[in-house]
């Protein structure tokens, strides 16, 4: 059972300014006096720990528990800032820290089951504070080793919960970006001052709590009946004005998911259930025109149990990240098909983008686009030219003339091939270079209808932008040389031009499937790689998951 932290509190005020004087009765404060006399206390340069360690205790500990070695260098940093007492136990029993970091820990996301296992393990610990759900006293020893096993716990905690519970290479999960850092140094010393108040400290990215929010409810969700829906036999679509038997089970359940405000019941696809309907379709990636069609009851006959998993991927994957990124940056999130240009922390510039196909995935990385090239060649990658160049040059003898290619080394056998300026280059009229070993770069494209559609995966790899022009003279906006009249002349000038941007914009490439947007509304995508399948089966074993 988990107590209040306040009548340790008050015990340790007593113990600490009154001594061995007659007992004093205790004062019936308010919450907020309590927090201000607890601040008070902890504020004073006056040490507030009776017990002290000293260096072979510590040595003896890591003897004794081997697996605490990997963080002996910050758990013995930890003690050295404190002069080394004490943070867990004050006088003879558990102090508020303690009660405050075993909070923390039953918070955690215990649906994963390693961190159900690790809060089960702390709990373990902090029980042997109390017999019968009282606290008692513990002796040298006893303390000293409880003390020392809450800290080592607290490191593997922060480690896990802010680090993420998948350890090893992110690169077998095709995630290129480098593990964020994590430093639990500012959370572990305001635990151990007794600071409540933990949110500021907690080194997560924004998105995290955002959907941590969410998670209650998706979970009792999960307990919900969720038969699939189907349209009437023979109907393809439902439109409004539409009447189907169908229509009042949707409406029903986008008011349990938030889409609609109240349920009528009705039959009839009225005016308010369209204004539903579009903003489930917004959320889920789905064209907003109000029809219910195949994508959109497959999207909603999505179970809630998978919904919830999806949503504790993808904070697993937040835990990978640094928690602040430039604010001045491209962003691309792949399952959303979608690049947008931040500037300061906001929105400057958002467009459409086609992503690789599921055989050509594009790599989840981060990089700086240096150069934007104007009226681009294109040279072959050997990839392309083995599958498909080399194959229709066999076919047709005239085939790099009429697509305006030409050979510019190589051999008879592997001929090296480029691709001239021109209204038909792979490249389109621009492209954006950001130097890196995967070969990928943002660029234009001839064939503009691909992102007319939903699911935009059918590139070789490189990401397509649906407004190239806007791109480039959005990133050279503040070059005076490179007005919108000229970067238009030299899109379309047919001679190749490098331009080099004064300041290198960083770029990064991620994969997340379930994210809070702008207007706090919950987004979910497809997985179009498999990614959070595969993360499933690592973070995750069938009789575990979360229902």
């Amino acid at each position: 059972m988990i107590r209040s932290p306040f009548p340790a509190f008050i015990f340790l005020l007593f113990i600490l300014f009154l001594g061995c004087t007659e007992p004093q009765p205790v004062v019936d404060l308010s919450l907020a006096e309590q927090s201000q006399t607890i601040a008070e206390i902890f504020e004073t340069p006056e040490p507030y720990s009776r017990r002290i360690l000293d260096s072979l205790e510590l040595q003896a500990f890591f003897h004794r528990h081997p697996k605490s070695l990997y963080d002996s260098a910050a758990i013995v940093d930890f003690y050295q800032r404190r002069n080394m007492q004490f943070a867990w136990i004050v006088s003879d029993s558990l102090s508020a820290a303690a009660d405050a970091f075993i909070a923390l820990a039953n918070v955690a996301d215990t649906l994963v089951p390693q961190a159900s296992r690790l809060s089960q393990r702390i709990s373990e610990l902090y029980q042997q504070g109390f017999e019968q759900d009282r606290r008692i006293a513990l002796c040298d020893s006893c303390a000293t080793d409880l003390e020392l096993q809450l800290t080592a716990e607290f490191f593997r905690f922060a480690d896990k919960k802010y680090g993420g519970y998948l350890k090893g290479d992110l690169r077998e999960l095709d995630w290129f970006i480098p593990r964020g850092k994590k430093d639990a140094t500012q959370l572990l010393d305001s635990l151990a001052t007794g600071k409540m108040d933990l949110s500021a400290y907690e080194p997560i990215h924004p998105q995290y709590p955002l959907l941590k929010e969410r998670l209650q409810r998706y979970h009792e969700l999960a307990t919900e009946p969720w038969p699939s829906l189907t349209l009437p036999e023979g109907v393809r679509k439902l439109e409004p004005g539409d009447s189907a038997d169908v229509i009042a089970s949707i409406r029903h359940r986008l008011t349990l998911i938030g889409d609609l405000d109240a349920d009528s019941g009705g039959e009839r696809y009225d005016s308010t259930l369209v204004i539903a309907v579009k903003r489930f379709q917004e959320r889920h990636g789905l064209h907003p025109d109000a029809v219910i069609g195949q994508g959109f009851l497959r999207n909603i006959n999505v179970p809630m149990d998978q919904r919830l998993l999806t949503m504790l991927l993808n904070m697993e994957r937040l835990r990978w990240v640094p928690e602040r990124q430039s604010p001045d940056l491209v962003l691309v999130n792949i399952p959303e098909f979608k690049l947008r240009v931040f500037d300061e922390g906001q929105v400057g510039l958002e467009m459409d983008v086609v992503v690789g196909k599921a055989a050509t995935r594009t790599v989840i990385f981060n990089d700086s686009i240096a150069t934007i090239v104007l009226s681009p060649t294109w040279t072959i990658p050997p990839g392309i030219m083995q599958r498909d160049v080399k194959p229709a040059m066999r076919r047709d003898p005239d085939y790099l003339r009429k697509n305006n290619m030409e050979i510019i080394g190589g051999t008879a056998a592997n001929p090296l091939v480029r691709q001239l300026p021109g209204p038909n280059n792979a490249m389109g009229r621009v492209k954006f270079l950001f130097p890196n070993s995967y070969s990928i770069y943002f660029h234009d494209t001839p064939s503009k209808s691909s992102f007319k559609k939903e699911l935009r995966a059918f590139s070789n790899g490189c990401i397509r932008v649906s407004q190239p022009r806007e791109l480039s003279e959005y990133l050279l906006r503040n070059d005076p040389e490179w007005t919108p009249e000229r970067i238009g002349k030299a899109m379309f000038g047919g001679r190749e031009t490098f331009v080099r941007l004064k300041e290198k914009r960083p770029v990064v490439i991620t994969y997340f499937t379930a994210w809070v947007d702008g207007e706090d509304r919950l987004n979910f995508r497809e997985d179009v790689y498999g990614h959070d399948e595969r993360l499933k089966q690592e973070l995750f074993i069938p009789e575990q998951l979360p229902l």
